[in-house]
């Protein structure tokens, strides 16, 4: 599992797209635009999906699964939304093949075969779920309705990028129903704070929680909430987004309760939900040039352990005291491989292992056996340390709290130092040539300054802060009046 990876500096886009492939996450698939998740990519997103889940359900959700098929009329019912997804969509128009008969051996789409009214595959699945929500709902007893869905849907897109932009991708969306508006908002805002408490404790990526514009909000959105991550190069990535959808959806599904007033009122609605674009987040945030760099708390592995001998009996004794620390790892909830592979020499176990960003490493060998010591190796830092053997799980079970508060901190300091206040156009453009990352600035509030800006410098609006500072002042390109300042900056 030979390195040479081009360097961040050198070409980041290149260094990341080696990367992912090199440590064995993904690859391009024969299917244009869609992607092959490796099992050890795999095994890092089954342990996002895991920790997620787990969330989810402690505040009260349930998963359910749903059609990949929306009927056409169902997806068009919004109009906002299907309008939103229209050019992004695949489509069903058949319903069987049939030999060929010029070509012998070949197949073709039946004619015949044409579907009465054609089905999207879906980009998301509001309108499939809403129109089953019309069954569930009929009184205020019913609700609220708080169900997630961990699937995979399709967007059609023109340029690709393995984790980061597929045709094709895993995610989980939320849907939930309510009796009142505030409870709809309470909602989103909780499942938003889900997600940024996510990000920061297992991904180690600090994030800025806030809510986009107008022109920036999920299509039939009364408001989008985000979090918003910086990744290394300076760009911004959109971590997760939760929905406030008002009203929207039950409207065009028609899906009315009658309220504990004995009234008839229209359901309230959200959607939220974060997709493999996290993995793209992960690997964007904390790699470094010899490869992935992995927080433990999401790590497949967090402790390998790898032999060094000459013999078969050297081995067979170094195997005896690995296997003691791997049990005492798990004893302690850490997981660990013992790499005991005779295929591959120390070497190239330790590349491997590097590449694949294993937060912490221990090597033995027969001197380390007389001295009753190990060596551990840090990925995050790089650095190395002769410690006792009787002490070697304990530490490394130290370490792993360490490591992953390392990381974030790292990530914050970034973060921090790339978030600059600027006050007029010029310094704007300045910061984006040079220094990039998220630019603080006044907007007037008009989707018109906002898609000047965009034009001019391809930087969006990448959220309104929750937590921003009320500050008047006049906006950064037109120098109309402002509220408040709002992040800009290029972004995936």
């Amino acid at each position: 599992m030979s390195k040479n990876l081009t360097s961040r500096a050198e070409d980041y886009s290149k260094w990341y797209n080696e990367l992912v492939v090199k440590a064995d996450l993904a690859e391009n698939s024969a299917v244009r635009g869609c992607m092959v998740i490796k099992p050890y990519g795999y095994a890092i997103w089954e342990k996002m999906q895991a920790e997620l889940d787990k969330m989810f359900k402690e505040t009260g959700h349930q998963n359910a699964y749903f059609p990949l098929f929306v009927p056409k009329s169902l997806f068009e019912a919004e109009e906002k939304n299907a309008e939103g997804f229209a050019k992004e969509c695949a489509v069903v128009t058949h319903y069987r093949l049939q030999n060929d008969p010029d070509n012998p051996g070949k197949l073709r789409v039946d004619p015949e075969a044409k579907l009465e009214e054609e089905l999207v595959v879906r980009p998301t699945s509001e309108a499939i779920i809403w129109s089953t929500y019309k069954n569930w709902i009929q009184s205020y007893r019913d609700l609220p309705i708080l169900i997630n869905q961990w699937a995979n849907v399709v967007r059609w897109e023109m340029r690709t990028r393995l984790f980061l932009r597929t045709a094709e991708f895993l995610w989980q969306e939320g849907h939930t129903a309510h009796a009142t508006k505030a409870e709809a908002i309470a909602e989103a805002e909780q499942m938003n704070n889900v997600y940024a408490e996510f990000a920061e404790s297992f991904m180690a990526i600090p994030v800025i929680q806030g809510v986009k514009t107008e022109s920036e909000r999920f299509a039939g959105a009364v408001e989008t909430y985000c979090i918003e991550a910086l990744m290394q190069d300076g760009k911004a990535l959109q971590a997760g987004t939760s929905h406030f959808l008002g009203q929207n959806f039950a409207k065009a599904f028609d899906v009315k309760f009658t309220n504990n007033e004995g009234k008839l009122d229209y359901v309230w609605a959200t959607s939220w939900g974060v997709s493999t674009r996290l993995m793209g987040a992960l690997i964007m945030t904390h790699s470094d040039d010899n490869g992935l760099v992995l927080p433990p708390n999401l790590a497949p592995i967090q402790v390998v352990i790898v032999p060094i001998y000459k013999n078969d009996e050297q081995l067979e004794t170094i195997s005896e005291v690995a296997n003691t620390i791997k049990n005492e790892l798990k004893v302690l909830g850490v997981s660990c491989k013992f790499d005991n592979r005779t295929t591959h020499r120390p070497g190239a176990k330790f590349a491997q292992h590097e590449l694949q960003g294993v937060p912490l490493r221990i090597a033995i060998g027969p001197k380390d056996l007389e001295n009753k010591t190990v060596e551990l190796a840090r990925r995050d830092t790089l650095t190395k340390e002769i410690v006792d053997l009787d002490k070697v799980a304990t530490i490394a079970k130290g370490l792993m709290t360490e490591i992953q508060e390392s990381l974030f901190k790292k990530a914050l300091d970034f973060r921090n130092t790339h978030i600059t206040e600027v006050n007029n156009f010029e310094e704007f453009k300045k910061v984006l040539e040079t220094k990039t990352g998220f630019i603080s600035a006044h907007w007037d509030g008009t989707s018109e300054t906002e898609q000047k800006i965009k034009e001019l410098t391809k930087a969006t609006i990448r959220c309104i802060p929750l937590n921003g500072e009320k500050e008047t002042g006049s906006c950064v390109f037109t120098g109309n009046p402002s509220s408040g300042r709002v992040l800009f900056a290029k972004a995936y």
